[in-house]
């Protein structure tokens, strides 16, 4: 008797699988695209309404529809606790459904206002059926009440105008959704025989939303093409408006290294003048990163170029380049720093913009020099003074902008000035090429990872005979 018993079970079971497997697997792919659209907006690091709404709608249609199989049921027979939570999911699943379309931009003012009522409602439903468990009442209640807001929502879109073409195929798929909901209801309610068709309903929004994402995927890729196309055109440009490098000359030795965070950088520099006898070396370091501080570095070059004149009197220099920036940079600012050598005279004048101070190394010791004034760009009332200072055969200056001091290691701790005078001490013998790509790998050695743009200058006075 226990083998007929236990074969009959058997047989029960194989033919509600096959009867189930169609919506067993539909339920899985659905609840897969809820899980899917879960993690996309975990690793955005952004909670993302649409998306969040979208899958917790989707993995409870795709879980009720498993809840709800013949299969699930002769398992899970004779345990009330389970026909409560069926019956109760069934009520709740279309609450974040409304919530999806709401924050999808598919809802008007007076279709969100029946969406509230209808959610109301739905969750009250679903917590009276885990309480007193399931009842026809609540059934009828839920259907008038589905079949009600689906006409509605159906008035409102048809009447909707879409703005954009994938609004349209969005509405289309879901007015299908709706319709089979409604279909469902209606069947529901009337008591019809029918199998119930409406996950197939779900199934076309589903392949409406892909066909969506999918295209907005196709065109995101072809504008980052043409982004990264521009991006690259923009950097060929900002790097031919940097001196190709500092020409031969019977006293100095110069040196510099670019190293941008991203492909276009607002650091900058230039040899305002070189020759045997002179050299006038500026560096500048526009505030933010990417391309609005590379458009500003290409006005620093105008601004500098327009102050030729100035070239022996860093302060009319960067008054001068001040006058030209203030009020034309969209509230970003600049620091800078001029130093001008004079093999002439023997001296060097030095000042300087809100800029970390340049280091002189001069018989093995590291010398901060710093005169600085306000920044560029913010104060059209700033004035600049200047430092004069004997030049020394065997003088090395060391220009830098605050990516370098302020690159930080994996804890967190800034590179800073004391490493970079020691750096500088120890590269002494080094020329000035040689140096500055070692102060470069250092820094970038020390740093967990680039997050400024890193500008070296390294000028020796090295004078022949």
């Amino acid at each position: 008797m226990y083998a007929i018993a236990s074969e009959l079970t058997a047989n029960q079971v194989l033919q509600a699988f096959h009867r189930d497997a169609p919506f067993l697997f539909l339920g899985a792919v659905i609840v897969a695209v809820g899980l899917i659209a879960a993690a996309f907006s975990v690793i955005r690091r952004k909670l993302d309404p649409v998306l969040i709404y979208f899958a917790l709608f989707a993995i409870l249609y795709g879980l009720r529809m498993w809840m709800r199989s013949d299969l699930m049921w002769l398992t899970m027979r004779g345990s009330s606790l389970y026909a409560k939570v069926v019956y109760a999911i069934d009520f709740t699943v279309a609450i974040p459904a409304f919530f999806f379309f709401k924050a999808a931009g598919l809802l008007r003012r007076q279709t969100k206002i029946t969406g509230y009522v209808l959610g109301t409602v739905l969750g009250s439903l679903a917590l009276a059926t885990l309480v007193f468990g399931p009842q026809p009442m609540f059934y009828k209640t839920a259907n008038v009440l589905v079949i009600a807001a689906v006409i509605v929502v159906i008035v409102r879109s048809v009447r909707q105008r879409a703005d954009s073409q994938d609004l349209v195929v969005i509405r289309r798929g879901g007015l299908i959704f709706v319709a089979f909901i409604l279909w469902e209801n209606t069947r529901s309610a009337l008591g019809l025989g029918f199998p119930n068709i409406e996950p197939i309903g779900f199934v076309a929004f589903l392949a409406a939303l892909g066909y969506v994402a999918a295209r907005q995927t196709l065109q995101r890729d072809q504008q980052l093409g043409e982004i990264q196309k521009e991006l690259e055109v923009a950097r060929r440009i900002q790097l031919s408006i940097l001196p190709a490098g500092f020409p031969d000359s019977a006293n100095f030795r110069v040196a510099a290294r670019y190293v941008p965070m991203n492909s276009v950088a607002g650091d900058f520099y230039d040899f305002i003048v070189a020759d045997d006898t002179q050299a006038g070396v500026l560096i500048a370091d526009v505030s933010g990163h990417g391309v609005p501080a590379a458009l500003i570095a290409s006005m620093v070059k105008v601004a500098a170029t327009a102050q030729r004149a100035n070239a022996a009197d860093p302060a009319g220099l960067l008054a001068g380049m001040n006058a030209v920036l203030c009020g034309n940079t969209q509230d970003q600012f600049v620091t800078a720093a001029y130093v001008h050598l004079d093999a002439a005279s023997k001296t060097f004048r030095y000042s300087a913009a809100g800029h970390p101070a340049m280091l002189l190394l001069r018989n093995g010791e590291v010398i901060e020099i710093v005169e600085n004034g306000l920044i560029l760009a913010a104060f059209n009332y700033a004035t600049y003074t200047n430092a004069t200072q004997p030049l020394q055969p065997g003088d090395r200056f060391l220009f830098y902008t605050d990516g370098v001091i302020e690159a930080a290691n994996a804890s967190g701790e800034f590179f800073g000035k004391d490493a970079l005078g020691a750096l500088l001490r120890q590269t002494s013998q080094l020329p000035p090429s040689g140096a500055s790509d070692e102060v470069v790998s250092e820094i970038q050695r020390w740093s967990a990872s680039q997050e400024d743009d890193l500008t070296v200058l390294i000028c020796d006075y090295a004078p022949v005979g």
